[in-house]
Parts: C-alpha cells; structure tokens; sequence
C-alpha cells in the first residue's frame, strides 16, 4: 500500500516540479491549438500570404522583419537593420508581452500569459518551414 501510495505521488508531483524548474515538454500540436488564435492575422503554408500581418513560415530563427514586400513598423524595420534574429528566446520575450518586446511595436496581440502556450507555438511554427522563405 505504501509503495503504491509512493508511486502515486510521484507521478502527481514530479511533473510539476519539472515545470517549475522550467523544463516544460514542448507539443507542437497543442502549439498548432494555441496558434489558431492568430490565423486571422497570420497564415503558414505553403500558400501563405503576408496580409494584415506577415506570414510565419520559417519565423523561427529567421531575421525579424524579413518578409520582403510586408511594411512592417519602424521598430520591425530597426531590428531587421541591427541584423537581430528571432531566436525561441526572443520569440519567446515576443510572444508574452508584444508590446514590451521593443518600443514602437504595433501589434495588437496582447501576449500569452502560459509559458507552456508559447513553447508549444514556437515549438509548431518552427514546423511550419517552406524552403525559401
């Protein structure tokens, strides 16, 4: 009885404390869920087209405002002109609070409060690669 009463625990809390300690398991299909918030923004396809917002193939990793031919914000045009990367960590900043990302930012996307949301979308957008993007 004790075993299992031990068992029991552990599987309870040993996932908790893996997400405290911030090892979140990412899931790209619960970040696919999550992305479908911003599809009326934002496409990724292999037909997709930059409209009100650019599109998102190969976003992660790619240089911030790179999508030739979209008119991003000044701060975009900035960033893209200091060369700076969208790596999962400045995705990641991005992603919680857009506004606080950089100064000047026009979005109208409030963030994501879940951690575990904005792995799990970075982790599916960084699926959605189309070669030459």
């Amino acid at each position: 009885m004790n075993r299992i009463l031990a068992a029991a625990t552990c599987l309870v809390t040993l996932p908790v404390l893996a997400m405290a300690a911030g090892d979140i398991t990412v899931d790209a299909a619960a970040g696919e869920k999550v992305f479908r918030t911003g599809k009326a923004y934002h496409q990724v396809s292999v037909d997709a087209e930059s409209r009100a917002s650019p599109r998102l193939n190969g976003a992660v990793d790619r240089a911030v405002g790179s999508i030739e031919g979209f008119s991003y914000s000044d701060a975009f045009v900035v960033l893209n002109a200091e060369g700076t990367i969208r790596s999962t960590e400045k995705f990641a900043a991005f992603l919680a609070k857009p506004k606080n990302f950089e100064k000047g930012t026009m979005i109208a996307f409030a963030g994501l409060r879940k951690k575990e949301d904005r792995k799990n979308m970075i982790a599916y957008l960084a699926t959605c690669w189309v070669e030459g993007m």
